[in-house]
């Protein structure tokens, strides 16, 4: 058999890990997509490929939120060995990253063959190249589904960092860090550094404050309790013990960033964002959307909406999104 390139319609989604239920319920509620009644849907791990897919209308396809990449333009690739594997790929386009969910000996000895990508867990602060990643998966030992073009800039659209089990009060770090890094890579903005204030709503245990803090900002923490005795006692944050979605922007003040992970109703941080936006004393928001029960699509396009943002799933959410705002 020699190589062979054989293009395929539709789209292919690969959703978050443990997430694959929440992909299918969007497709169905939000594209209007019942992968889950349609015979034509293959499934292959968390990937799952929607021949039939058309985005609708004129509008600009939008990525579903629990999709950490879709493949826009897939085919199968069908070749004997794993250097031909690696050579097709190659001529189509420079930089691959794998999915996998078995054949993960072959499937490495094919990325080894390929040009090198960084698919390691990462250090934070880090910088996302703008380049575009393609993605493949091995079906069998002689096929695979791939495509170059893809919606993701990050290798099989999943972020990892190197966890540190000592300091941080909370596992809730990892998100900040996540978050932080998608807005330097979506919206090209500096990272919060020294010199710049921070206000963070419902801080406590002050998993977020404290990775501000590492990167030198000043930061306004508010929460009903105290943060963690470390932070509590560092220089650059400043507490209130206080009911933070009462408190008026004119009550804090102008910020660099403003942020809030605080368990509440969309509806109501809606109208906080859209509060502190009026205000003009802020320009960069990131705000965790925590989803009660069925996820309100309407309510997630305002989100969207709003001028300079993103809605995002990263991969430290559990079942809620992200609301990413930045201004230059």
């Amino acid at each position: 058999m020699s190589v062979r390139v054989e293009k395929i319609p539709g789209m292919a989604f690969l959703s978050f890990p443990e997430m694959s239920g929440l992909l299918m319920s969007e497709l169905s509620d939000r594209f209007a997509c019942d992968i889950q009644n349609n015979a034509d849907v293959k499934q292959y791990g968390d990937l799952f490929y929607v021949p039939g897919f058309i985005p609708a209308g004129n509008e600009p396809f939008q990525v579903p939120c629990w999709c950490r990449t879709a493949m826009l333009e897939p085919f199968m690739l069908h070749f004997d060995s794993i250097g031909e594997a690696a050579s097709a790929l190659k001529g189509i386009q420079r930089r691959w990253a794998p999915y996998q969910y078995q054949l993960f000996r072959r499937a490495g000895f094919i990325q080894e063959k390929l040009p090198y990508v960084n698919l390691k867990t990462r250090t934070f602060p880090t910088k996302i190249p703008q380049s575009p990643i393609g993605l493949y998966t091995l079906l069998d030992e002689n096929t695979l589904i791939a495509s170059a073009a893809t919606t993701s800039f990050v290798p099989a659209g999943t972020i990892q960092f190197e966890e540190n089990h000592e300091e941080p009060p909370s596992r809730a770090y990892l998100k900040i860090q996540e978050s932080l890094t998608m807005a330097q890579l979506l919206f090209d903005t500096e990272l919060p550094h020294e010199g710049q204030r921070c206000f963070e709503a419902g801080a406590c245990p002050g998993g977020w404050t404290w990775v501000l803090a590492k990167l030198g900002c000043s930061v306004y923490a508010v929460d009903r309790a105290e943060l963690v005795p470390e932070l509590m006692n560092n220089p650059l944050v400043q507490f209130q013990i206080h009911d933070a979605f009462t408190l008026k922007p004119r009550d804090i003040g102008p910020c660099d960033w403003v942020f809030s992970d605080v368990i509440c109703y969309p509806e109501r941080l809606f109208s906080w964002i859209q509060e502190w936006l009026s205000s003009g004393l802020v320009k960069n928001m990131i705000c965790t959307i925590k989803m009660q029960g069925d996820v309100d699509w309407n309510l997630i396009a305002q989100f969207a909406a709003v001028p300079h943002s993103r809605v995002v799933h990263l991969n430290y959410n559990k079942h809620e999104l992200t609301w990413i705002h930045c201004e230059k």
